[in-house]
């Protein structure tokens, strides 16, 4: 019986090798086109080929002449070589989980017969249409491919609305997509203002795997505590008020606080992704900013509440989470939803699990109807 030769599929995502939710996403999004008889490949896409710019408010965080003064550069130092640790185990994840391309690209160099060694190149999830990150950039619109090989899998723009340059730049791209799916209900509103279309809302890739595909890969890390913990993963600022709510609460409960990438925990801010899976899985309670950070706790059962994430002078990026809690019935878990301190730790599953088998099949249905020849 002759066999029929598998689709090779590629996957085009922000490379970032610091980010946990990037490293787990691109992870399950391999594994789960992977389970569909395919072979799978993320392709590298890497800024210094050649000049691609970057948006103005990220140069500023690497402008040394903001940061005067002799103990602010010995400080940074500091944090540059725990730092360039939590790479180097990043990298080390992404070896051993995930396949990729031995080649590079970006928008200035595309290999000349790229389009033709795959059946389908897969945009997203993440952040890739963040006009902040890239620009929007040919790449992530896959403009190299022709328009029945292009796929977007649950993409993010990572804010709610566009400038008037930007969905001009995006109504341009967006015309060679026939296969679109978004993340956030607030990203089917801006291709349907900006193409009239009406797409899917898809969970994110690591939604699409269950909480034992994850605790294969995950592992304790050396200085995770014996003792019951708080954990927290904030992305933004963390304020006074918001501090001393959490030490009032993990005074109150016996609870240690560990705090998941922050600098004021030096010993786990280097920790790769699989340690990071083990430390939300072991959690008795979590508090979070982060899209993933609640992710991550609803695959895991675990209890945890959601604050507003606040960085100063940012466009606020709360849609995905958002879109998360109102489509699993989870808006409850909002900080300023909480009336009593008992409900923290209270968390029905069971109906949120339905709901998730439901987005699942959901998601696994729009890939395997827009990967068929």
């Amino acid at each position: 019986m002759k066999m029929t030769p598998k689709k090779k599929i590629a996957i085009l995502t922000i490379n970032d090798y610091s980010n946990y939710g990037n490293r787990l996403q691109n992870y399950a999004l391999q594994e789960t086109v992977r389970a569909m008889e395919s072979e799978v490949e993320t392709l590298v896409y890497d800024r210094n080929l050649v000049s691609v710019p970057i948006h103005s408010k990220f140069k500023k965080l690497f402008n040394l002449k903001n940061w005067g003064g002799i103990k602010r550069r010995i400080l940074l130092n500091l944090n540059k070589r725990i730092y360039q640790e939590k790479i180097l185990n990043f990298k080390n994840f992404t070896n051993k989980y995930i396949s990729e391309s031995d080649f590079k690209i970006n928008d200035l160099y595309v290999p000349v017969k790229l389009s033709e060694d795959y059946d389908f190149f897969i945009t997203g999830s993440d952040q890739v249409w963040n006009p902040f990150f890239k620009f929007g950039t040919e790449i992530d619109f896959l403009t190299f491919a022709p328009t029945h090989k292009r796929i977007s899998y649950a993409p993010s723009f990572g804010v709610s609305n566009l400038s008037t340059q930007e969905t001009i730049n995006y109504k341009e791209k967006l015309k060679g997509f026939e296969k679109i799916s978004v993340r956030e209900d607030a990203g089917a509103v801006i291709i349907k203002n900006i193409t009239g279309k009406e797409v899917p809302v898809l969970v994110d890739p690591t939604l699409l795997l269950k909480k034992e595909e994850w605790l294969k890969i995950s592992y304790p890390d050396v200085d995770k505590p014996m003792e019951n913990y708080l954990l927290t993963y904030f992305l933004g600022e963390i304020s006074e008020e918001t501090q001393k709510n959490i030490d009032d609460i993990a005074n109150e409960y016996r609870l240690k606080v560990i705090n998941l990438g922050s600098l004021k925990d030096r010993v786990r801010y280097s920790v790769g992704p699989s340690e990071f899976l083990d430390y939300l899985n072991s959690a008795s309670l979590i508090f979070t900013d982060s899209f993933h950070g609640c992710v991550f706790s609803i695959v895991f059962e675990k209890p945890f509440i959601v604050f507003e994430r606040y960085i100063k002078n940012e466009t606020s990026m709360n849609s995905r989470i958002d879109t998360l809690l109102s489509k699993l019935n989870l808006k409850e878990r909002k900080w300023s939803a909480i009336v009593n301190r008992k409900d923290l730790f209270y968390i029905e599953y069971a109906p949120i699990k339905e709901i998730l088998d439901k987005e699942r099949e959901k998601s696994y249905n729009f890939l395997k109807k827009t990967m068929s020849l």
